[in-house]
């Protein structure tokens, strides 16, 4: 069994080992934003935690209104750009802490006013040094190259974070998702003996929309990273604007559809991806029946997720079908080719 398939398994007990080890820090730095709140967050990050600051964009912006940017570091490391930071909380996601680029965009930040805040999984780290206040991750040591207990360790940040900011994040909600997870899990036998269908899969679209964009992002880089394929990433909507042409009868196409307000959206793209004969295979829960009709094929978590919280358990099936396939491929998750877990660039 490959690490990355281990390190899949274990986000239960790490999302709750997070939850409840960082609640305390996370009450005191919200009682520091309510003093002076900032009036925009900038997130920084590289590769999956860049997913992770992208999910973390859409749910700070729906949840507490203020608006997030997701930082350029070349207008740091290369251009060496000054930025006006004041009223302003710069927020740097490193799995290992030391990430080169990410790191150094957090320490002009804080020198040029903003406050800022490291979120990690290795307390020893750069980044923990650099930043003023600091969440970890408390997902264990990652041994797999690509990420998965780590960056639903970040999401989980997210909303942490948000509810810090004043956002309507209840801790009730938050304590729900490792059960979730847990359930998703339970998919893996599912999961793959549907992986062998796709075994020689050479090129893929993964299509989201709001909180669950940074998703399709997610599940494209693993496969990209651990099965080689050629994935593409697109909102539902900017998938109609011009993607959709490259689609060709069993063209594969993943889908997140949960219910709720981006349904909409998917539904339509599904509609039109059916009425050209393409392949589509649907991430969604017990919640959405009208998926049914729409999709070729079907991985759903067994009870209804609040849309709010479905980004962390509805990546877990992608996780696992990734994990499966590079399986099925004769391929090795943990060492994808020419990759090291730390990358370091400016």
């Amino acid at each position: 069994m490959s690490r990355m398939l281990e390190e899949i398994r274990q986000q239960p007990e790490a999302l709750t080992r997070t939850l409840s080890a960082e609640m305390r820090r996370v009450e005191r730095f919200k009682r520091l934003l309510e003093k002076n709140r900032p009036r925009l967050v900038v997130l920084v990050a590289r590769g999956t935690s860049d997913n992770a600051a992208l999910f973390g964009r859409y749910l700070i912006e729906i949840t507490t209104g203020i608006p997030v940017s997701l930082a350029a570091p070349s207008i740091a490391t290369l251009y060496q750009a000054p930025m006006d930071y004041r009223d302003t909380l710069v927020v740097a996601i490193s799995q290992s802490g030391e990430s080169t680029d990410t790191n150094l965009v957090l320490e002009r930040a804080r020198q040029q006013g903003a406050r800022t805040l490291g979120i990690t999984n290795e307390r020893g780290s750069t980044l923990a040094r650099t930043a003023e206040h600091v969440f970890l991750v408390r997902a264990g040591k990652e041994k797999s190259v690509a990420a998965t207990k780590t960056y639903t360790g970040q999401m989980l940040a997210m909303y942490l974070l948000a509810y810090a900011l004043g956002g309507g994040v209840r801790m009730a909600d938050l304590e729900r998702i490792p059960e979730a997870v847990a359930a998703a899990l339970q998919l893996e036998p599912e999961i793959d003996a549907l992986s062998e269908r796709y075994r020689f899969m050479r090129y893929a679209v993964v299509v989201g929309r709001g909180l669950n964009y940074a998703n399709a992002f997610e599940f494209a880089l693993k496969l990209m990273e651990t099965c080689y394929i050629v994935a593409e990433r697109f909102s539902s909507a900017d998938f109609l604007h011009g993607p959709i042409a490259l689609v060709e009868p069993n063209f594969p196409v993943f889908a997140f559809a949960p219910p709720g307000v981006t349904w909409s959206s998917i539904s339509e793209t599904m509609d039109r991806l059916k009425s050209l004969e393409a392949e589509i295979v649907a991430i969604t829960d017990g919640g959405n029946r009208e998926v049914e009709s729409r999709a070729t094929r079907m991985i759903r978590l067994p009870r209804r997720v609040k849309e709010v919280l479905t980004p962390i358990p509805y990546i877990v099936p992608a996780q696992l079908f990734a994990a499966c396939l590079a399986v099925q491929k004769g391929l090795n998750p943990d060492k994808p080719r020419t990759l090291s877990k730390v990358t370091l660039t400016l």
